[in-house]
């Protein structure tokens, strides 16, 4: 640790981001094969759901490898918060093709499952083994990630998140050896995203962005990254819920996801993360939904360690600060993030959405089994973590 002129601790910080980044309209169109081309592997699985395949987007993908010559097999059986066993079947398809390569098209879900496949497909093993940080030898295979919503950011994070489903729990994969080579930013792709999935995933990197930025973890690098995110995401969500093929919009939070992913992926998370994973694994609840619904409880319960970032955070979603003194910005902030939520139809509360209390004590012990509990900005018991679900519900 250093101290600026300023008197501010500093954390000691390290940096890398490899992946290379394409952003354009059409992107799928113009620049998909010369990517493909550069890995020089004779094998591609694709992997997708259902939901990409409804909105033809897959059908787009695959005319433009077709027109090519590119040989590739489809995977589209991924389900929302995908399991080992989803996993499993993705990799029995890539070993049976031989594939070089893997394509994750969608949100963070194939993007998850392709990195399990990846990384399956070069070190072998049992996938809940390598559980936690840097727990495989080997780069996984080369990922191009062709993201068709605005919110995980998995296209440029080194995490795979998986349940476990007979365990209802949700199990994170580290290591830096599982980033992508290529995020694909096409936010032509974005047009047939139903309203309330653009709502979920914007709020989804919201979360990203602003727990990257408050977390113990954070650096100025990672701040760079989330502010920018955050100002994106102030700007540009609303705008993209009402109208998915406003390119304008729909390209910000393309970027404001990316943006995120990046800073979270260095810098991590924190309580609302550690709370969400339980969630999806108990209740399959949709990621998204459950950051939304969780940021503005856990922001009051960090409110007590603000450092002055969440006047930062205010200003950043269009709040004007003016006069006021850090606390009160403060309180301003967490009312811009609930004002954010109403405005583009997130539930108001966790039982809005059948979760039910008779399950908070099995979810708060595993929340605290997550890494982010520990760099969360205020240090967090298992009761905290109770009264967090209780006040969400």
């Amino acid at each position: 640790m250093t101290i600026d002129r300023e008197g501010i601790y500093m954390n000691s910080f390290e940096f890398f981001v490899p992946t290379k980044i394409v952003f354009q309209e059409h992107a799928v169109r113009n620049r998909l094969v010369e990517q493909i081309m550069a890995l020089k592997v004779s094998a591609i699985i694709l992997i997708t759901d259902k939901g990409v395949v409804s909105a033809g987007i897959l059908k787009e993908v695959v005319a433009t490898l077709d027109q090519a010559g590119i040989k590739y097999t489809v995977f589209d059986d991924v389900e929302s918060n995908p399991s080992t066993d989803t996993c499993m079947k993705a990799f029995q398809t890539a070993k049976e093709i031989g594939a070089g390569a893997t394509i994750a098209i969608g949100g963070g879900s194939p993007m998850d499952v392709a990195k399990a496949v990846g990384i399956l497909m070069t070190n072998g093993g049992d996938l809940e083994s390598y559980e936690g940080p840097n727990k495989f030898e080997n780069q996984m295979l080369p990922m191009i990630c062709i993201p068709t919503t605005a919110g995980t950011g998995s296209e440029l994070t080194p995490f795979a998140v998986i349940t476990i489903r007979a365990k209802h729990y949700k199990m994170s994969i580290f290591s830096i050896k599982c980033l992508p080579q290529v995020a694909l930013l096409d936010p032509t792709l974005l047009s047939t995203v139903p309203p309330h999935i653009a709502a979920a995933c914007g709020m989804d990197a919201l979360t990203h962005a602003v727990e990257s930025f408050i977390n113990s973890s954070a650096s100025p690098i990672t701040d760079a990254y989330a502010c920018e995110a955050m100002r994106l995401i102030g700007k540009y969500l609303r705008a993209y819920v009402a109208n998915r093929e406003n390119l304008t919009a729909a390209g910000a939070m393309l970027v404001a996801s990316s943006l995120a992913g990046v800073s979270f992926g260095v810098a991590r998370l924190g309580n609302v993360h550690a709370m969400a994973h339980p969630l999806g694994g108990f209740f399959d609840l949709p990621h998204g939904v459950a950051n939304a619904i969780l940021l503005p409880h856990v922001m009051r319960f960090n409110l007590l360690a603000d450092s002055g970032k969440y006047r930062r955070i205010a200003e950043l979603l269009g709040e004007d600060t003016s006069g006021l003194s850090d606390r009160e910005a403060a309180k301003l902030a967490i009312a811009a993030v609930v004002e954010l939520s109403l405005d583009i139809g997130i539930p108001k509360s966790l039982s809005d959405v059948g979760v039910t209390q008779d399950l908070i004590s099995a979810m708060s012990v595993d929340a605290m089994k997550s890494g982010n509990i520990l760099i969360n900005p205020r240090q967090t018991t298992l009761k905290d973590i109770e009264s967090l679900f209780m006040a969400a519900m």
